[in-house]
């Protein structure tokens, strides 16, 4: 019987893991600007573990980007796929593409209680849908439908690239300034890695600061230190986060809670915790009481894309 591979390609990494019984076995993780294609890097995966083309049969890619037609381009990478020619290439019998949130809102339903962390407390209503919502390389976002017999739908969707919404007179300044230079301001333009180097940096020239901080993980480190600079963009970067999360709960009802995802927010998760993204969640105006009740939780899984698109590729195909 042939084995059954799944996928969770982002615009810096692409993890691999074996689907087999209903778990992830063998998880590695490949970094994209390493390898010149999905392909490349999967024969390196399939040599570590002796394993040849022909030897899986389905596969279930999770990428970064809207899926459709026979190739894909990565949003925020120099990746591509083929169906056909992927297929062709590992000689796969079922290849299944789905959207990156799409299989993180699908991995939502098999996080352990020690896989995430309550932000903000209430009771999910289990009638309405969940939204996942996530800053990495770009900001993804989900929406998670319960169906009957504890069966879920994920809706695939661009979230991230929504405009970004403002709600201070400093947030207007920011995005002006970024208007400046910029074609379209999203959310991803701000909440997403390099989005926090750019918010920082326009910080700084708002105030007439010299940026002495040079990457992300800078920030954050010199934020959590108690470098009031990097601590106030941090805090600012939480709040557009609450904002743009409290939109999307608006947009599809997303009563059932909110998901925090992605490799950023679970690297300052107490800093998080003691921001003003709850506050600027619920900071609606008419519809600040719709939030009360809502729980948010923030995800610290280690591999939720990949346990989705094992979900995604059992619903498909049947491989337990």
């Amino acid at each position: 019987m042939k084995l059954a591979l799944v996928g969770d390609i982002g615009g810096t990494n692409a993890r691999f893991a074996i689907w087999e019984d209903d778990t992830l076995h063998s998880v590695r993780v490949f970094p994209t600007i390493d390898y010149a294609s999905p392909e490349k890097a999967l024969e390196v995966y399939l040599e570590d573990l002796d394993l040849y083309p022909g030897d899986v049969g389905s596969v279930c890619l999770a990428v970064a980007g809207p899926v459709g037609g026979d190739v894909f381009h990565f949003t925020n990478s120099h990746w591509r796929i083929s169906r056909s020619e992927f297929c062709a290439h590992l000689k796969v019998d079922n290849l299944l593409m789905v959207n990156d949130f799409t299989a993180m809102a699908l991995g939502m339903t098999r996080l352990k209680d020690d896989e995430y962390l309550t932000v903000c407390h209430g009771i999910s209503d289990t009638a309405c849908p969940r939204v996942v919502i996530g800053p990495g390389t770009g900001l993804g976002v989900g929406t998670l439908i319960g169906l009957a017999d504890n069966h879920w739908m994920a809706l695939p969707g661009e979230g991230g690239h929504v405009d970004l919404p403002l709600g201070t007179p400093r947030e207007a300044q920011i995005w002006a300034r970024l208007m400046t230079e910029l074609e379209h301001v999203s959310a991803e333009t701000i909440l997403s890695g390099a989005g926090l180097l750019l918010l920082y940096q326009t910080s700084c020239s708002l105030d007439n600061i010299e940026p002495t901080l040079k990457s992300p993980a800078a920030i954050t480190s010199a934020a959590v230190a108690g470098d009031p600079v990097a601590a106030a963009v941090l805090e600012q970067f939480c709040c557009w986060l609450g904002r743009v999360a409290g939109n999307t709960v608006l947009t599809v009802g997303g009563r059932g809670g909110v998901y925090i995802c992605g490799g950023v927010i679970p690297r300052f998760s107490d800093f998080f915790a003691a921001s003003g993204f709850a506050r600027s969640f619920a900071e609606k105006g008419l519809m600040k009481d719709y939030f009360k009740g809502v729980p948010v939780w923030l995800v610290t899984a280690e591999y939720p894309g990949l346990m989705g698109a094992g979900v995604a590729l059992q619903q498909a195909f049947g491989h337990a």
